[in-house]
């Protein structure tokens, strides 16, 4: 395992293994994801012996930003970083009046499939680990020099696809030793993989789980997403009620508004009932226009229209605030040009 995927314990057992004291752990810990520095050299406290070995044994691969796009309209910055082993992801660093919130891939590529999204046009390359996702957030963090108070695990990739170094990765970003983020200021987003959705209820996290789940049938849902095949909504609502009794914290259900797809009135109906049976929050999503896709968004009167709908019938409702129109915004755009 590479060192910044480590806990504290793990790093300690590492260290103390090759002969340095139990305090050097925490030290280099500390370093790692308290002060967040990308190298060695810049641990000052450590003896160069054990610089020297790190250096060796556990080089850092920090990510390097093979592009960054800014938007003239609302300052919303997308980054497309190079891993070690020339893999690429994307980020997206976004301001709310709430605070500052980053969106971080979990996998290079994705095997999903939705038909509206950009991150699958490539396939599934491999998992990142929990390091590499990490290193998202300090490598914006770095560039951007603002503080982050929000992370949503939903660009490129299926997160609950990587389940092992997802989990890893939210109990690194809490950390008390380390940025110490609050729990109830992550999200992570699921097409719908039934047992991880269950199997993360089980953790206890107190993290804000996002089903994407886009259509109120699972006739309309396996036109658009090849999971539906697989797990059907039934038992997809089976499951945010598992959660919810588990955790104690309202799932949410994202939705992207498809022209002449999912936006009808009897749409609308459908999809509150399914959110009323599960105490669901719904956010409404005019889905981003990708050229390799058919799908077009409805026009903004179509979506308010949508929105009163599900108001009337008692849901709790919001629309995404679009950013990034102006860049390649969408999960997976960007990354997807650069293989082109």
């Amino acid at each position: 395992m590479d060192i910044k995927s480590m806990f504290p314990e793990e790093l300690e057992t590492y260290l103390t293994e090759k002969g340095y004291p139990r305090f050097r752990a925490d030290q280099v810990f500390s370093w790692l994801h308290n002060k967040r520095v990308p190298d060695y050299g810049q641990m000052t406290n450590l003896p160069a012996k054990l610089i020297a070995m790190l250096e060796e044994e556990q080089p850092l691969f920090p990510p390097v930003t093979a592009d960054r796009q800014i938007s003239r309209l609302d300052g919303t910055q997308k980054f497309l970083f190079a891993l070690a082993d020339g893999e690429t992801v994307e980020s997206v660093f976004m301001k709310y009046r709430f605070g500052n919130s980053i969106c971080i891939s979990s996998q290079a590529g994705c095997r999903m499939g939705c038909r509206f999204c950009a991150s699958t046009l490539d396939g599934l390359k491999r998992n990142l680990a929990a390091s590499e996702m990490l290193d998202q957030i300090y490598a914006i963090e770095r560039t951007v020099q603002e503080k982050i108070s929000h992370i949503v695990v939903m660009g490129t990739g299926e997160p609950l696809d990587n389940y092992d170094n997802l989990v890893r990765f939210l109990k690194l970003i809490t950390h008390e030793k380390g940025m110490g983020l609050s729990r109830r200021s992550i999200t992570v987003s699921t097409c719908g993989l039934v047992p991880a959705m269950k199997k993360l209820a089980d953790e206890d996290l107190g993290i804000t789980l996002a089903l994407s789940l886009h259509a109120p049938t699972d006739g309309q849902r396996r036109k658009i997403m090849p999971i539906a095949q697989k797990y059907s909504i039934s038992e997809l609502m089976d499951a945010c009620n598992y959660y919810f009794d588990r955790t104690g914290r309202r799932i949410t259900f994202e939705y992207s508004l498809i022209k002449g797809v999912n936006d009808s009135a009897e749409d609308a109906e459908k999809l509150a009932a399914l959110a009323r049976s599960v105490g669901a929050h719904i956010n409404l999503i005019p889905v981003n226009p990708v050229k390799e896709r058919e799908y077009t968004q409805p026009e903004k009167d179509a979506v308010l229209s949508f929105k009163n709908k599900l108001e009337k019938h008692g849901i709790n409702v919001s629309i995404r605030r679009v950013l990034g129109r102006d860049i390649d915004g969408a999960c997976g755009q960007l990354r997807h040009r650069h293989l082109l």
